[in-house]
């Protein structure tokens, strides 16, 4: 069985929307158990149980949330040495292009040893219906990715 960890922040519900369809897209493949968790509520223990990692955020003044720096912060010196090597997506919900805080979580994700497997989602608001279908391909493929062993 392989395990995805779907990490994310949402004040709004937008992004929380967006982890959910995440979910569900990954849980159309077989072989796969999927936690969804808060970010504030996401510990070492959660990273070090899955094989590959989803991070769902809004973008906050260029930024990725306060609540999911929160997580890297509490989590990034005990994980050091642990082994941490997973595959990641992440999903950005954002007004303008979302750029910021991609870069944002590149740039720690890079020193979590955590390696970019699919193209950033960018959902801007206004066409968030049709990121919800973007966000469940978007769990399906990471999914798939996750069980042939090519992330």
């Amino acid at each position: 069985m392989n395990h995805i960890l779907i990490i994310y922040h949402s004040q709004k519900g937008h992004t929380e929307q967006l982890a959910e369809a995440c979910h569900k897209g990954a849980l159309e493949e077989s072989n796969i158990e999927v936690r969804i968790k808060k970010a504030l509520d996401t510990t070492l223990d959660d990273i070090l149980w899955a094989n590959g990692v989803v991070v769902a955020t809004p973008e906050y003044f260029g930024n990725m949330s306060g609540a999911l720096k929160d997580f890297f912060d509490r989590t990034y010196y005990p994980a050091k040495g642990r082994g941490v090597n997973l595959p990641y997506a992440l999903i950005v919900c954002c007004d303008n292009d979302g750029s910021g805080a991609e870069r944002n979580v590149q740039s720690i994700a890079t020193s979590y040893t955590l390696r970019k497997s699919l193209d950033t989602l960018n959902v801007k608001e206004r066409d968030f219906q049709s990121g919800l279908d973007q966000a469940k391909d978007l769990g399906q493929m990471f999914a798939a990715g996750i069980n042939m062993g090519i992330f």
